[in-house]
């Protein structure tokens, strides 16, 4: 499941400690920088906010971006 759509973004739903594809694709975007995440790769995102995030630095600046709003 996770080899589809291969060079397309993928339309997640992200859950606790896991996540389910609504669509197709082998990567999504950090929300905090732009970068591509191979679905492989993804470690960090956002139940709340369905967010993915590149790395652990991505997901801080997240969580104090929306409590500064």
């Amino acid at each position: 499941m996770l080899m589809g759509g291969r060079g397309r973004e993928a339309r997640v739903h992200y859950l606790d400690g896991t996540f389910r594809l609504l669509s197709s694709g082998d990567h999504v975007r950090c929300a905090v920088t732009g970068v591509e995440i191979p679905l492989a790769e993804l470690r960090y995102w956002s139940v709340l906010r369905q967010e993915a995030y590149a790395d652990a630095s991505a997901s801080l600046a997240a969580a104090q971006r929306s409590t500064s709003h």
